[in-house]
């Protein structure tokens, strides 16, 4: 597990030839609709564009059918559109300016956008699983009278299963 869930999850996307082919099309869609006026991907499209790679993506790519339910938020929109600026220009941009995404930051732009999706789906599925199988653990252990230490083990054991089985369902396969 020397990989962080957020660097596994982009770079499956990173790997993916769907993924990479669904942002290419996309952003051609995008220069189509704004006429080639502008050099790239301006950020009032951005919202659109994901969920258009998403529509294209959800029935086809793993992490995004199993993960990404619906459409990235306007929020998480956003704060991908930040996080490639500040890639590009070092800091986090001042607002006065909307520069356009050219391909390549518009492909980082939807790893970042779908990672971040994914990996907040996956850890609310960790916080919504655990406490339902430590409470039946507790229960059995209650009624069984087992000893505290067998119990804490065993809900220790469980946590770490449902922990690593989401982290290597991250992998994309």
């Amino acid at each position: 597990m020397g990989t962080s869930a957020s660097k596994r999850v982009s770079r499956s996307f990173t790997d993916s030839n769907d993924f990479n082919s669904a942002c290419d099309s996309v952003y051609e869609e995008c220069l189509n609709l704004n006429q080639h006026a502008f050099p790239g991907v301006r950020p009032y499209q951005l919202s659109a564009a994901a969920d258009r790679v998403h529509h294209s993506l959800s029935t086809t790519h793993p992490l995004i059918k199993k993960w990404v339910p619906t459409p990235p938020t306007r929020s998480q929109v956003d704060t991908a559109y930040r996080v490639v600026l500040t890639r590009r220009s070092g800091h986090e941009p001042d607002g006065e300016e909307e520069p356009c995404l050219g391909k390549g930051e518009f492909r980082a732009f939807g790893v970042e956008v779908f990672a971040g999706a994914v990996v907040a789906n996956a850890g609310a599925a960790v916080i919504r699983r655990i406490p339902i199988g430590v409470a039946g653990i507790a229960g059995v252990g209650a009624v069984t009278r087992a000893g505290k230490d067998l119990v804490g083990t065993a809900i220790g054991l469980y946590a770490l299963g449902i922990a690593t089985s989401i982290y290597l369902s991250l992998g994309g396969g």
